[in-house]
């Protein structure tokens, strides 16, 4: 097989197969999709070991910013004010591009055999912006922050899960009643960036331990970064004098942005041009499939979606071949009204595939005794790329059903906040999470802040908790095949299409790796990067 895979890969070396051609024909010799876009990786890696240039102004063109945007770590809900926590804080561990854990604030990380008590050693010598040396104080105010039900954070999820967290001598120790052998990766989510006593009486001052200080913070406009001189880890992290985030929302705009040359990079390209883009000078494409994933949700405690008839009438009227050819390009791959794909080690594949059904759909909907008033559908350009134009085509699969879908166009600016999670039925998208407790835990759990299709199954929540404790692999993957499927079949969450995070970026910039994780390196390029000819 190892000789199959190389000859794939000399193939895309040489231009004569696309990327995502290959990670199809790996899939078929049973490699994950996560392992094959590795595979693709290492060239990438090998090249960003180049010395890095010091120096220098880079900018940054994002969507996802409103002029609502906070700094407080809780509160990061898009990809702007992501782009401003990996400036500005750091978590205990991350999770590198290949899925494996690397330290940052925490130096080393052990657990008991039972893996039901976590030790997190913590770094010494590191100073936040302020001058403050962190401490082992500083992550359990931080990590206690976010247990608070006050504080509305979206990492509230996973520490609810945790019995008990105290400071013994240099560790923050973690103590859980069930077993689970994927803390480290839920330590790794973004919301929870180390802050001086938690955060707790300024969450949103921008004081963390990260290559970055705050120059200016103008929410939905624009963010500044002057480089931390004190940073602990300057050798490998920010290489640039200075760096500016300036929201985008706007395609079209963000595109013209990084052709004029007015920004390095871009998040976020619109599939359809993107390889339009590639063969612009100075510019390249950067594109890698992982987690990431744009929806429709679904409140299944509000009229009429609190009847699962209507709610599976709304999956089988999706044509979601027809999204990913039309919308994604190519760029993605088609869901299956679950959270999880092929990037995740415990994926079961032998869940059927759901497809556009018109005689299903109608069905469904006849027999969920909906009254044939018009059903609202908020979306908005910036919920995801595309998404004005992926909402027409559902209004058009779900008519030939005999579904009144209507659509409604909300404005970019406060889209998150107004919209998101507080309206019936939106579109919206995820990153993903590197393991599957963790996006379960986030979203789908009944207490979690951000369950956004209000999922509560005391069942579901139940073998949440059996699955970490469950140290068989097989087993694990069964228990989590039983959620997958219980949320494809019950569950308000419409997945028609898995993303491929893609990328523009100005050959002047050196140091990019391909991170399976989120877009822009998981949010880190700006940090990790540098200006060749600065």
């Amino acid at each position: 097989m190892n000789d199959q895979l190389n000859h794939l890969k000399a193939r895309v070396t040489a231009g004569t197969m696309t990327r995502r051609e290959f990670v199809g024909r790996a899939a078929a010799l049973g490699v994950t999709a996560a392992v094959a876009n590795s595979m693709l990786a290492q060239p990438a890696r090998a090249a960003a070991h180049a010395a890095p240039v010091k120096g220098g102004t880079l900018k940054i063109g994002s969507s996802g910013g409103e002029s609502t945007n906070t700094l407080d770590p809780a509160l990061t809900a898009s990809e702007v004010p992501l782009d401003n926590l990996r400036h500005l804080y750091e978590t205990l561990v991350e999770v590198a591009p290949d899925g494996t854990l690397e330290n940052r604030m925490a130096e080393s990380v052990e657990a008991t055999a039972d893996a039901k008590t976590w030790m997190f050693k913590i770094r010494k010598g590191v100073e936040f912006h302020n001058g403050k040396t962190m401490t082992p104080e500083d992550v359990l105010k931080t990590m206690q922050r976010h247990s608070d039900e006050n504080s509305q954070s979206g990492a509230l999820g996973i520490m609810r899960g945790i019995e008990s967290m105290k400071v013994d001598g240099d560790n923050f120790v973690v103590e859980l009643s069930t077993p689970n052998a994927d803390l480290p990766y839920l330590m790794a989510d973004y919301h929870l960036m180390i802050q001086p006593d938690g955060g707790m009486d300024n969450p949103g001052a921008g004081i963390g331990t990260g290559p970055y200080t705050l120059e200016f913070d103008e929410p939905g406009v624009r963010h500044g970064f002057k480089r931390n001189e004190n940073f602990w880890d300057a050798g490998n992290r920010g290489h640039t004098e200075f760096n500016e985030v300036i929201v985008l929302n706007d395609a079209t705009a963000r595109t013209a942005a990084l052709q004029s040359g007015q920004v390095h990079m871009i998040n976020r390209v619109d599939p359809k041009i993107a390889d339009l883009l590639g063969r612009a000078p100075n510019i390249e494409v950067k594109s890698v499939s992982g987690r990431g994933h744009y929806v429709f949700i679904m409140h299944i405690d509000t009229a009429p979606f609190d009847n699962n008839d209507l709610r599976l009438a709304l999956k089988y009227a999706i044509n979601r071949q027809e999204m990913v050819d039309k919308i994604l390009r190519g760029y993605g791959s088609i869901g299956n009204d679950m959270p999880i794909n092929a990037s995740y080690p415990l994926f079961d594949d032998s869940i059927p595939q759901r497809t556009y059904d018109v005689e299903k759909a109608a069905e469904h909907y006849k027999k969920s005794g909906h009254d044939g008033s018009p059903i609202i559908l908020r979306t908005a350009d910036g919920a995801f790329p595309g998404a004005v134009d992926a909402a027409a085509l559902f209004q058009q699969s779900a008519q030939a059903a005999g579904i009144p879908l209507e659509i409604k166009r909300e404005p970019n600016d406060g889209y998150w906040s107004e919209v998101w999670n507080k309206q019936p039925f939106c579109a919206s998208y995820w990153g993903g999470r590197p393991v599957q407790d963790q996006m379960y835990s986030t979203a789908y759990l009944s207490t979690a802040d951000w369950n956004d299709t209000r999922w509560k199954r005391p069942e579901f929540d139940a073998m949440l908790l059996e699955a970490r404790g469950e140290l068989d692999t097989a087993k694990r993957k069964e228990i989590y095949s039983q959620m997958g499927r219980m949320l494809r079949d019950e569950g308000g969450l419409i997945l028609p299409m898995f993303n491929d995070f893609v990328d523009g970026v100005s050959t002047d910039v050196g140091g990019w790796t391909e991170d399976p994780n989120s877009e822009l390196m998981n949010n880190k390029a700006p940090i990790k990067c540098w200006l060749k000819t600065a």
